[in-house]
């Protein structure tokens, strides 16, 4: 099933895990996002590993991606969330006022692995032989 849809599946997928997280932190970032513990936030680190591993090999296998296709698949994945949290941690205290302001730089750092974890996926794909 290969095709064009990857791209605005890829888009979709990427502004709506972006759009949940989001929502997620607004109501409940306090609850969960604590700094101050190295286990907790080594465990949300961690977490995202398989996740967005996961979730990005779906998209490429769901559409029997290459690697090069896979790369695009990534980078449109991931640029709606990295625009949109470019107003997010740049306004930090107002888009999450139930969090400490002093969260943001973890906060954007966080987001910064999230972000790669999906590019690294498509970039160390393995494909069949004769795709590239």
């Amino acid at each position: 099933m290969k095709n064009k849809n990857y791209v605005t599946t890829s888009f979709i997928v990427g502004f709506t895990v972006w759009f949940l997280a989001t929502i997620v932190f607004r109501v409940a970032g306090q609850y969960f996002f604590i700094v101050d513990s190295v286990p907790i936030m080594l465990a949300l680190y961690l977490g995202l590993i398989p996740s967005l591993g996961l979730l990005s090999i779906c998209i490429f296998r769901r559409f029997n991606l290459g690697q090069l296709e896979s790369l695009k698949a990534a980078v449109i994945m991931v640029l709606p969330g990295m625009l949109l949290d470019t107003i997010c941690v740049k306004f930090f205290a107002d888009v999450f006022p139930n969090m400490l302001e002093s969260d943001g730089k973890t906060f954007g750092s966080w987001l910064m692995f999230a972000y790669s974890i999906i590019l690294i996926s498509a970039l160390f794909r393995k494909t069949k032989k004769g795709s590239l």
